[in-house]
């Protein structure tokens, strides 16, 4: 008798033992994709936009001021213009712009908050820079950008030098002459032309004449 008493107690507790441990198991082989969408949101670890792994990419946005840049989201207040090319070296041994360019900021070697690969260091290179807004001095006929391109306007200012100068008469500098086409040698150029500029590229030559 005191045999059955003994079997009949333990059996309920074998029973309940059984289970916690199957109810453990089965928690402690669920698999990840399990969590619910909750927990897989969370898990992407989606960046803010503006911010990525190499400093001001392209795509991405600086604040104002050419001299310090800061690399903030696209969407914040403080974007001011967008990286449209990227370029390591020094922006006068490099590639050109694109022609629609407003500005260049110049990257020096330095350690800012974000940089390519989290040693705190920024190689030497140049962001050809799209400001967000207009006025857009990099357009034809702005009066400013890195390149002179086909419809800018520009004042000689002697010794075969040019500045570029905006075409409605809006900016510092009296526009004089009008680049209107660009060809290959100046003997390309139209006869109405009354001076040469230098643009670079396939087509070097930028033929001018007098407004």
């Amino acid at each position: 008798m005191r045999e059955r008493r003994a079997a009949g107690v333990h059996a309920p507790l074998c029973a309940l033992l059984c289970a916690v441990v199957c109810a453990v198991l089965l928690t402690g082989c669920r698999s990840p994709g399990d969590r619910g969408p909750a927990a897989d949101t969370a898990a992407a670890g989606v960046r803010p936009s503006g911010y990525g792994a190499v400093f001001l990419a392209v795509g991405e946005c600086s604040s104002f001021g050419a001299i310090a840049p800061t690399e903030v989201p696209c969407d914040s207040e403080r974007a001011a213009a967008r990286v449209v090319a990227r370029e390591d070296g020094r922006a006068g041994n490099g590639p050109p712009c694109p022609a629609t360019t407003d500005f260049v900021l110049h990257i020096s070697e330095r350690r800012p908050s974000a940089d390519e690969d989290g040693d705190g260091a920024v190689p030497r290179g140049y962001a050809c820079m799209r400001g967000l807004r207009p006025p857009h001095p990099g357009d034809p006929g702005g009066g400013g950008g890195p390149r002179t391109i086909v419809g800018d306007c520009v004042q000689d200012v002697g010794g075969g030098r040019v500045r570029e100068a905006a075409c409605d008469g809006g900016g510092e500098r009296t526009p004089q002459f009008k680049v209107v086409e660009a060809v290959a040698t100046r003997a390309d150029c139209p006869a109405s032309t009354g001076l040469y500029v230098r643009l670079g590229g396939e087509r070097p030559v930028g033929c001018a004449r007098p407004l």
